[in-house]
């Protein structure tokens, strides 16, 4: 019996060995064993896909800039429309009554302009023939061939028909000058609105939405129709930061669309974000599509953006950790201990990665066990 107890006493305790031993797994002598390689000069490239929904590359809100009713709508969601076709039209029997009592305002003003022309033309010609008179009668009186009562009476005369020249000159500035202008401007007002009441395409393309139909009122500042220009597509993503030095505004870009496999549309960079879109370090990028005639928006398409080989400091992608959007290695140091140090990543390409600073030729780098790594802690080295 003592013997059986023994023999299971002993099966224990070689399983807790055992048990023991697996769960240091890549520990030795309570260090943390690793694969080491070196950093290397070398090439990379990188890939990485953009996927998403193809957008209008321009879409125009139409508006009316008077309020009105609609007479009619010449457009509907799905028409192709080109520049300068006539959308919409607002009811001008309202306006038409408005410009036909402008424009007899306006007669009325220009009547009175003439009618005070001819009253500046009949002072002068008074004025004129007082001043005659007065010249005449002022050599008799000098002479002393007229009494002073008559030379008064024609210098009174002379005085009141300068008055009344001036006055009809007044009259006439008036008559020509703000009244008329005012009248003018009202006439041009209306003739304003009425032109606004037909309503054209700015653009050519299709119409995505509508918003009204005849006898309904349009009003400024509410969109009545939605354009969109597909003559160009846009796809819309983001890219990592590591790919933002080796991007370029004008680069082409290979895009396939999933409802036409087999085929294949060129586009190029149209836009590339200044500033992260997101904590990530990822970067806006817009790609711009030439619509051939066959691409749609709403349509899903995918990009492959694609760098050259670079050439630079090459690590296995196994070696960087990335913690709050920092990238960062451990270098282990000759005396067997690892130091973290944050790098500046390029491209990347299957399992290497160019590391752009950070990192010099000949270092060698930790790329096993590397999350469980610390700075300043003792490793194992083995090879890989």
């Amino acid at each position: 019996m003592r013997d059986w107890r023994k023999q299971l006493a002993a099966g224990l305790l070689a399983a807790v060995l055992i048990l023991v031993s697996a769960g240091c797994g890549s520990r030795t002598n309570d260090r943390i064993s690793v694969v080491v390689k070196t950093a290397t000069e070398g090439d990379a490239g990188s890939t990485q896909e953009i996927t998403g929904t193809l957008v209008p590359d321009r879409t125009v809100n139409i508006f009316s800039k008077l309020t009105g009713q609609v007479k009619s709508v010449l457009a509907d969601v799905g028409d192709t429309v080109q520049a300068g076709k006539l959308l919409l039209q607002i009811d001008t029997r309202e306006l038409n009554a408005q410009l036909r009592q402008a424009e007899a305002a306006l007669q009325v003003v220009r009547d009175q302009a003439e009618q005070a022309k001819i009253g500046v033309e009949t002072a002068k010609i008074n004025l004129d023939l007082a001043q005659k008179t007065y010249d005449r009668i002022k050599m008799l009186a000098d002479a002393g061939a007229v009494s002073q009562s008559q030379f008064d009476e024609v210098q009174n005369k002379l005085d009141l028909a300068r008055k009344q020249y001036e006055s009809a000159q007044k009259q006439y500035a008036i008559a020509t000058g703000s009244a008329l202008e005012q009248a003018r401007a009202a006439v041009n007002t209306v003739q304003v609105q009425l032109s606004n009441s037909e309503i054209t395409s700015p653009i050519t393309g299709v119409v995505t939405n509508r918003n009204i139909n005849p006898g309904e009122i349009a009003a400024p500042g509410v969109a009545l129709l939605t354009l969109a220009d597909t003559s160009s597509l846009k796809l819309q993503g983001t890219v990592s930061e590591a790919l933002v030095p080796f991007l370029a505004v004008g680069q082409k870009v290979k895009v396939a669309v999933a409802v036409l496999p087999g085929k294949i549309f060129e586009g190029e960079i149209a836009r590339l974000g200044p500033v992260a879109a997101t904590t990530g370090q990822y970067f806006p990028i817009e790609i711009k599509i030439k619509n051939p005639g066959e691409l749609k928006a709403g349509m899903t398409a995918r990009a492959v953006l694609r760098t050259g080989g670079v050439r630079g400091i090459v690590v296995p992608q196994s070696a960087v950790r990335t913690g709050n959007g920092h990238s960062y290695v451990f270098v282990v140091k000759p005396d067997g201990t690892v130091k973290k140090r944050f790098v500046t990543l390029g491209p990347k390409n299957g399992s290497r990665v160019v590391v752009v600073s950070g990192l010099k030729k000949g270092e060698r780098v930790a790329v096993s066990n590397v999350r469980m790594l610390q700075d300043g802690m003792k490793v194992v080295q083995r090879k890989g």
